[in-house]
This record gives structure tokens, C-alpha cells and sequence, in this order.
């Protein structure tokens, strides 16, 4: 039994509040246990200069963290410059989303993805991923009601998680505190279909085998699994 009580491959409490800003085509905030991040989408009359005139759309995403939503304060990217994590991270979302998206439905637009980390208690991309497919979904939603959209360009759900491998034990849905002390660390990313967008693993030590990966891989469709019926669900309300 872990710390705040979850069996090992228990993911942790999960709430997503959709409309969750007033003015975002698409917005939710998505609480992962104690980690809470505000996703939110905006749409953009034109594309980069290398999807010009090509008929189709792109999406991109932004990510950051608020000074004190960490133990320790931390300096906003607006201030020092965006760090090389928030890049990656970002880069990330970006990619995760364009997976599941038939950008070619979209029209010469650009939909910038938000995702502010307002609490970390670690797994802040996989929360922003799972957060920002609910929120482009509602986007979707809309514009198709305004007649925006002729059709949903949304393919498939989407959701992201961690896992890893701590004193010698394999976790699924890190907190910070596992996540800091882990051997093993891993994010998953995966459609409803159980189809793998990204994986990002590495040894923090010392190397791991195939049979470790592979426990991971299955806790973590598991996961992702009862994370894209929380969506479903939440759309189906909303």
C-alpha cells in the first residue's frame, strides 16, 4: 500500500471540470490526485507559413507552470525565458493531439492548446495531455454547432499516464514524491484503441528489462483505459 493509500496500480483520484473558463472556445481543468492544470483552446484564422494555402489545419500547444505551484517557488517563463522542459513538454501535447486529429477537417486554422499547471504533485504532462483532449473535444463541439466545422475532426480519445518502478516495485500514476525516488520512469501515451502516440522511459540507474517495460506497458493501458472513460463521461455531461 502506497502513502495516500492507492493499491499498485491504482490511478489516483481524477476530476475534469469542462466550460471551466468563460471565453476559450474549449477549456477543463483536470485534477490528478493533487496535481491540477487548466487546459484550454483557442482558435486562430490562419496556420504557420508551411500550411498556407494547403487547405489544412494545425495544432499546437503551450505549457507552464505558475510560480508557486510546486513546494518551492519557481520563476515564470515570461521572466527567465521558457526552459528546455516546458519545451519538450509542450512539444509533447502538441503531438500527442495532432495524433487523433484529422487536421485536414480542420480548415486553414490553428488551435493553440493551453496547459497551465496551477498544483504539481508530478505526472503535470500526462494531466495537461488527458486535460487538453476534453478540452479540444468541447472546442470541436462548438464549432461544429456554429456551423465553423462541417465534420469532427477527432478520431479517437486520447489519454496519457506514468509509470514506474520504485523500490523495486512497480507503480502505476507517480506523485511527486514516487516519481523523485523512482529507479524507473515512464509516461505513456495511448489511444482508446490501445494504440502507443508516444512513450518516453529511462533508467534512472540502472538498466531495466524487457519484463519491466512490458508490466508497465499493461498497468498503464489499464490506466489510460479508465482515464478515457472519465473523459467519455465527462463530455457525455457536459
Amino acid at each position: 500500500m502506497r502513502k495516500d493509500g492507492r493499491a499498485a496500480d491504482e490511478i489516483r483520484p481524477v476530476k475534469i471540470i469542462p466550460h471551466f473558463l468563460k471565453y476559450a472556445e474549449g477549456s477543463a481543468l483536470i485534477e490528478l490526485g493533487e496535481t491540477k492544470v487548466i487546459c484550454s483552446v483557442s482558435v486562430e484564422e490562419k496556420v504557420p507559413p508551411f500550411l498556407k494555402d494547403t487547405g489544412m489545419g494545425w495544432i499546437t500547444a503551450e505549457y507552464a507552470m505558475l510560480p508557486r505551484a510546486t513546494q518551492a517557488r519557481t520563476p515564470r517563463d515570461s521572466v527567465v525565458g521558457k526552459k528546455g522542459r516546458s519545451y519538450e513538454i509542450q512539444r509533447l501535447i502538441g503531438r500527442s493531439l495532432r495524433a487523433v486529429v484529422d487536421l485536414s477537417l480542420l480548415g486553414e486554422r490553428t488551435f493553440w492548446v493551453d496547459c497551465d499547471v496551477i498544483q504539481a504533485d508530478g505526472g503535470t504532462r500526462t494531466a495537461s495531455i488527458t486535460g487538453a483532449w476534453v478540452a479540444l473535444a468541447l472546442a470541436f463541439r462548438k464549432l461544429l454547432a456554429q456551423g465553423v466545422l462541417s465534420r469532427d475532426p477527432m478520431k479517437e480519445a486520447l489519454a496519457a499516464i506514468s509509470c514506474g518502478l520504485v523500490a523495486g516495485e512497480i507503480l502505476l500514476d507517480l506523485t511527486y514524491e514516487e516519481d523523485s525516488l523512482a529507479e524507473v520512469d515512464a509516461n505513456f501515451v495511448m489511444t482508446a484503441g490501445g494504440k502507443i502516440v508516444e512513450i518516453q522511459a529511462a533508467a534512472e540507474k540502472d538498466p531495466f528489462s524487457w519484463e519491466v517495460f512490458e508490466t508497465m506497458r499493461r498497468l498503464a493501458e489499464q490506466g489510460i483505459q479508465k482515464l478515457i472513460n472519465i473523459q467519455r463521461k465527462v463530455l457525455e455531461d457536459a
